[in-house]
């Protein structure tokens, strides 16, 4: 369901636990352009969840492939080179 703004404005966050009812997500429009997507907490921590078990699942084939280094002089090199390009 796709709600604009204003609309949020206008009748507060209460606006969720209607839609919720409803809807599993919520999105937000700003100007005519979707930009948020609201969904219950619940649903938010098992997408966290998710997030993390495949960054976990990532970091695991990295090392599995040898893809990282143990250098601290590489990694700060790589940290600033990051920084310089921001």
């Amino acid at each position: 369901m796709i709600v604009m703004a204003n609309e949020v404005k206008m009748k507060d966050v209460s606006i969720f636990d209607v839609m919720f009812e409803k809807f599993s997500e919520v999105i937000i429009s700003v100007r005519g352009k979707n930009r948020y997507c609201v969904i219950p907490f619940d649903e938010y921590e098992e997408y966290r969840m998710y997030k993390l078990e495949k960054a976990s699942e990532k970091v695991m084939q990295d090392i599995k492939d040898e893809k990282y280094h143990t250098d601290t002089q590489k990694h700060f090199d790589t940290i600033e080179k990051a920084l310089n390009n921001v």
